[in-house]
């Protein structure tokens, strides 16, 4: 069919039809600096000045017309055709046409396109055919004379088209195409031949909303981006918090207590045997050597060496050694070579044998001990003495007191860890009116729970018995009850809270003031050096303002001062 609008046949007159293509210029494209139009590359003189030719007759001298393709202010816009790099015309084959539209059918070129020796039209004129209303021209562009690499219109010679599509309706050629611009060129060799016979090469049909009558004017709708297929979540990154749980850092874990004596490695009871013996043998005595040596081992590190000492040399070393030392760095040296649970029981026989009795002894031991410890040590003082632990308490105390250290001596503290946050305010409450709320005090009601309840437990119950009174349990006591059993109570609670703060404040009482507590001192210091002398320390320091070596430094002396600083530690 032929372009609407009256035009003549396509191509125009002057234009040679090469079967295979355009033949190839003689000039290049864009001209050379000297003006516009070129030399007709296809023949014929260029245009020059002058009216048009009549509607309906084609171009004098041929092929291009003058003023260009595209028109100003036609199609299309700055920005869309033709695309960057590559330009137009194509690689050897030629141009995809789009569907539907070019190149025009034959016989389909505007035939009123200026022929002749017409002269380019003045900028900003349109174009009979090219300008649409509605279309601005770009701003800074004159594509009155042409635009720079512009091929001919038209395609090759010898395809047949099937039909040109309708032209679109006033105001002009749809927009560019969204970003993609137009599809490539195909590779090399072009689109295939029109078939042999006469038949003609069939394009491909046109989408429907692009030169339809009577909404050309629309521009095709935007692709929708493809809707990005789900996902699999990222792999969420293992916190490291359970493998630093599993780890521990020299074999401590946070809320565990370390002592300053630990056991020394590569250890020799042999060896060490020999030290002993070569110290003590001939006259006088290597105390230094002694101390030296105890102070680094463990205490069961220090049961082998006395074992091995009397397999070697035939005589018990605790004999020797007592022979040989005295005063309280025979004491300090003793307790280091008895089981850390036989001088614990060694240590209540001792209170409590004879006239008087040493409450303050029962109270450190019986009541900060764990339930192990208080049964080992019931055992040991009765292989060790041939007596009954609860019935020497028994006949020393008496009252209240002595109904906390018979609940004591039980080992039967609940232990478990759990917390149970409603029992210890039901026990808050119950502690309240036992107490502070009543005329005189219900001191069975404190025996039962401090006696019962598992240390975090009784944490608990003592933080919510201070929302209960808005007192502290501490004071409670100090107003409820008096004397032994008060301490008793009192060193419960001060265990429950923090340990490490109760020895603290005995190894201050112990060289507080004028003289020194040498016994308990001693005690302290060597049943603590391998468990929490570390947090001990640490607390005296904070609590005191000075460190518990320099506390012995100031209040003993000779070698007593300087084992007791080895088991501490300098800091």
């Amino acid at each position: 069919m032929s372009y609407p609008g009256g035009y003549g046949g396509y191509p125009p007159a002057g234009y040679p039809s090469a079967p295979g293509g355009y033949p190839q210029p003689t000039q290049g494209y864009p001209p050379a600096p000297g003006g516009y139009p070129p030399a007709n590359p296809y023949g014929g003189p260029p245009p020059s000045s002058g009216p048009p030719p009549p509607p309906g007759q084609g171009f004098a001298g041929g092929y291009p017309p003058a003023g260009g393709y595209p028109p100003a202010g036609g199609y299309p816009p700055a920005g869309g055709y033709p695309p960057a790099a590559g330009g137009y015309p194509p690689a050897s084959g030629g141009y995809p046409p789009a569907p539907g539209g070019y190149p025009p059918t034959s016989g389909g070129y505007p035939s009123s396109y200026p022929t002749g020796n017409a002269g380019p039209p003045p900028p900003g004129a349109a174009v009979p055919g090219f300008t649409a209303p509605g279309i601005p021209q770009p701003q800074g562009q004159d594509y009155s004379q042409g635009m720079p690499g512009q091929y001919p219109q038209g395609g090759q010679p010898g395809y047949q088209q099937s039909g040109y599509q309708q032209p679109p309706a006033p105001g002009g050629y749809p927009q560019a195409p969204a970003t993609g611009g137009y599809p490539q060129a195909p590779a090399a060799g072009g689109y295939p031949q029109a078939p042999s016979g006469g038949g003609s090469y069939q394009q491909p049909a046109a989408p429907s909303n692009i030169y339809s009558g009577g909404g050309g004017d629309q521009p095709p709708p935007p692709a929708q981006p493809a809707a990005p297929k789900p996902q699999a979540p990222p792999p969420q990154p293992v916190p490291p918090t359970h493998e630093l749980s599993q780890m521990s850092l020299g074999g401590w874990q946070p809320g565990q207590t370390r002592g300053t004596v630990v056991p020394t490695e590569n250890f020799d009871a042999e060896e060490d045997a020999k030290i002993l013996r070569k110290a003590m043998k001939g006259m006088g005595t290597d105390e230094k050597a002694i101390l030296e040596l105890l102070a680094e081992r463990s205490n069961a590190q220090r049961q082998k060496i006395k074992l091995q000492f009397k397999t070697m040399y035939g005589k018990d070393l605790i004999s020797d050694l007592k022979s040989e030392l005295s005063g309280d760095f025979k004491e300090s040296v003793m307790a280091l070579f008895v089981p850390t649970t036989e001088y614990d029981a060694w240590c209540l026989n001792n209170a409590m044998v004879g006239l008087g009795t040493n409450e303050e002894v029962l109270i450190e031991i019986l009541c900060t001990r764990t339930n192990e410890e208080i049964a080992e040590i019931v055992r040991v003082y009765r292989d060790k003495f041939h007596r009954d632990l609860e019935k020497d308490v028994v006949g020393d105390t008496s009252g209240h007191f002595k109904r906390l250290l018979v609940s004591m001596t039980t080992a039967n503290r609940d232990e478990v860890k759990e917390v149970d946050y409603e029992k210890a305010k039901k026990e808050a409450k119950e502690l309240y009116k036992a107490g502070e709320k009543k005329w005189g005090t219900d001191e069975s009601e404190f025996n039962r729970i401090l006696a019962c309840r598992s240390f975090p437990q009784l944490k608990a119950t003592f933080d919510e018995y201070i929302k209960v009174s808005q007192r502290d349990i501490m004071g409670t006591i100090d107003r409820e009850f008096s004397g032994h059993v008060r301490d008793g109570m009192k060193a419960i609670v001060m265990c429950v809270r923090n340990r490490p703060e109760f020895f603290a404040d005995k190894i201050y009482k112990c060289v507080k003031g004028l003289g020194t507590d040498d016994h308990t001192l001693i005690r302290v210091i060597v049943t603590r050096s391998e468990y929490d002398m570390v947090e001990i320390k640490q607390v005296f320091l904070n609590k005191y303002r000075k460190t518990v070596w320099k506390a012995i430094d100031s209040d003993t002396s000779g070698d007593y001062k300087r084992i007791l600083q080895a088991l501490v530690k300098k800091d």
